[in-house]
């Protein structure tokens, strides 16, 4: 019989992997996300840019692209939240990648590059018209930087032409970005598109992540 082996991690593999397991539990917004019953960290990115734009309010209809695991959906249910029981207005997500339901929240699980999603998406809207569009949205990096900046564009692009045919024209569009490569030119397309743009980076967001949101208001005629 041949002799087998095991495989191991290269050591500095395994070291990363603790050092990064080691700064995420002791990071204080997966302390309070969990405290909460929040699925994720992101949670407090939305409260905190909500606190500071008034994005949520009673009545909108929202559309959470890349909502897995699901903190961003449970915010707005929150928010949204009628005193007799369900939520006051309309809250559609849509991931790649399945989620655990939330209470009051319409999802659908495709591909948002993919034509056959966005008709979905569409049917579910029933043609009214959405107050709020938000993208966590992100590629599965390579490490190349060019190559993850393109893909990143090219989900943002689809979130701005969603958001163009869709959005009420007082609506918004809050996106993920990254800075680096390709961002001044992403600011320029929101900005052909909306009367008030904005960057925001939550405190949530880590310091060392190029991690930010760009934030688009009113719908240019």
């Amino acid at each position: 019989m041949a002799n087998t082996r095991i495989a191991r991690p290269p050591m500095a593999k395994n070291k990363f992997n603790k050092a990064w397991l080691d700064q995420h539990l002791s990071d204080p917004y997966v302390k309070l996300a969990v405290k909460h019953g929040y699925r994720s960290r992101a949670a407090f990115k939305l409260l905190e840019i909500d606190a500071q734009d008034k994005l949520i309010r009673p009545g909108i209809t929202v559309v959470d692209l890349g909502s897995a695991p699901g903190a961003w959906s449970q915010v707005l249910r929150e928010r949204l939240a009628a005193p007799g029981g369900g939520v006051r207005g309309r809250i559609v997500a849509l991931d790649l990648l399945p989620m655990e339901p939330v209470a009051d929240v319409t999802f659908l699980q495709g591909d948002f590059r993919e034509p056959e999603t966005l008709e979905r998406l569409q049917a579910v809207l029933h043609g009214e018209p959405v107050d709020l569009v938000l993208s966590d949205m992100a590629p599965n990096l390579s490490g190349v930087g060019i190559a993850d900046a393109a893909r990143m564009a090219d989900l943002i692009e689809l979130a701005v032409d969603f958001a163009v045919h869709h959005l009420r024209p007082d609506g918004a569009l809050l996106v993920k970005c990254f800075h680096g490569s390709g961002y001044s030119q992403l600011v320029e397309l929101f900005k052909r598109h909306f009367v008030r743009v904005a960057p925001r980076k939550p405190k949530a967001s880590r310091d060392k992540s190029a991690e930010t949101y760009l934030l688009g208001r009113g719908l240019k005629k």
